[in-house]
């Protein structure tokens, strides 16, 4: 009788993870912040624009009873909650909300709202702000709607400084999205600092502590792998910088997945290590299934490579703490 075929052995593979990643304080505050509301007062919450850039997360509250909406006309006149996503809000939102007497709860990040609170000092003082971000991402259009139009100039790139012909160039602040490249942004504001060398910087800097681990952590680990995945969505800034920072750092392939059904497995399949780190907004869990993933196909052996402890915490909005004490 003949024996049946020995079945091949998976070659293989070290994945090296990168710590930090994946949620950080202010991601944690905003989806806590829809769960709360939704365990208090019940479903429907409604939420304008995503909480967070995660579609996981996004239909993981929507099962739950969150209602999102992408602005407030969508909102019926209601005495239920409607909270602002973490990316922050033009003034005109809350206003609006507050004129329709909905209640309003803020879950805009503590960090992204210091840079608010950065331009309108600027503003207060007289100074034209230059906002160093991307176009329509909506941390970007919060921070310029806190101001009159006009009050702000946004650059994207270097070209963009020597292009910008600000009012007033002797009197001139600048300030920054949280979730972008930390190494294009310093280009950028030593581009801004040769043009207008009085220019007002921000007593710290502007990107996030959670951004600028995740990038220094796949700096330390794209050199020493074959392949890089970064966890998180495509329209989520700081995984995309995350995906760009790998490739620089010499990582020939570096993909941007949500879910390991997005893998295309014919790019990795002569791969000897990869690297493995997940966006701010991206939970675990799908970092998990990416490794049971590469399992089924590889003989996996587990490395965390850490570049820095994480302990920020940041509390709930100030109407749901209220809610909690009573």
């Amino acid at each position: 009788m003949p024996l049946a075929p020995t079945p091949a052995a998976k070659p293989p593979l070290t994945v090296l993870i990168c710590a930090p990643r994946g949620f950080c304080a202010g991601v944690v505050r905003a989806i806590d912040a829809v769960e709360k509301a939704l365990t208090v007062y019940g479903p429907p919450v409604y939420v304008r624009h995503e909480i967070v850039h995660n579609k996981y997360v996004v239909e993981s509250l929507k099962r739950k009873g969150a209602v999102f909406v992408d602005e407030l006309d969508e909102v019926p006149d209601t005495t239920a909650p409607v909270i602002f996503s973490a990316h922050g809000v033009p003034k005109a939102v809350p206003n609006e909300a507050e004129r329709r007497r909905l209640f309003g709860i803020d879950a805009t990040c503590p960090l992204v709202t210091k840079v608010h609170r950065e331009a309108e000092v600027h503003h207060k003082r007289g100074r034209h702000i230059v906002l160093i971000g991307h176009a329509g991402h909506p941390e970007v259009v919060g921070t310029m709607g806190q101001l009159p139009s006009g009050a702000i100039s946004l650059v994207e790139t270097i070209a963009d400084v020597e292009r910008l012909v600000p009012p007033p160039a002797d009197n001139l602040a600048y300030v920054t999205q949280t979730t972008l490249s930390v190494d294009d942004t310093e280009a950028i504001v030593a581009a801004l600092k040769r043009r207008f060398p009085a220019i007002a910087s921000p007593h710290k800097e502007d990107i996030c502590y959670a951004t600028t681990n995740r990038q220094e952590a796949v700096k330390r680990v794209a050199p020493q792998v074959d392949a890089m995945i970064v966890v998180g969505s495509p329209n989520s800034s700081n995984s995309q910088r995350l995906k760009e920072v790998a490739e620089r750092a010499g990582c020939h392939i570096a993909r941007l997945v949500l879910r390991a059904e997005e893998i295309d497995w014919t790019v990795f399949s002569g791969i000897r290590s990869l690297g493995l780190t997940a966006g701010a907004s991206a939970p675990e869990i799908l970092v998990e299934e990416i490794i049971d993933a590469f399992a089924e196909r590889f003989e996996v052996t587990v490395e965390t490579v850490s570049t820095a402890d994480e302990s920020v915490f940041f509390p709930l909005p100030r109407a749901l703490r209220e809610e909690a004490a009573e």
